[in-house]
């Protein structure tokens, strides 16, 4: 089992940055940033391969937005610079113990946080 648990959310002026955290528990092959804004389909925001630290992003967060995890990968985080008022969403840490693709498929990930909410406004 994995268990997730987000946070560091919090409310900020668009342009402005914050860092979310996610405790890890138990062995992962690839993490990811999941996020979900009211009335919308949930939005794949990144993800890092546990063992290689590769990464990948979606455009809409690319060169804003950096995940990382810890050297221990008990903790992953995604920190946010440059946000903007559509960033505005609950956002999820996710994980997986199988190997193959790491995207950003929500199907592909079996353990979720609870979430943790982020509000930019103007």
């Amino acid at each position: 089992q994995v268990q997730l648990v987000e946070s560091g959310g919090g409310s900020v002026q668009a342009g402005g940055s914050l860092r979310l955290s996610c405790i890890v528990s138990g062995y992962t092959y690839c993490m990811a940033w999941f996020r979900q804004a009211p009335g919308q389909e949930r939005e794949g925001v990144a993800r890092i391969l546990s063992g290689s630290g590769n990464t990948y992003y979606a455009d809409s967060v690319k060169g804003r937005f950096t995940i990382s995890s810890d050297s221990a990968k008990t903790t992953l985080y995604l920190q946010m610079n440059s946000l903007k008022l559509e960033d505005t969403a609950m956002y999820y840490c996710a994980a997986d113990r199988g190997g193959g693709a790491c995207d950003l498929r929500g199907t592909r990930y079996n353990y979720w946080g609870q979430g943790t909410q982020v509000t930019v406004s103007s």
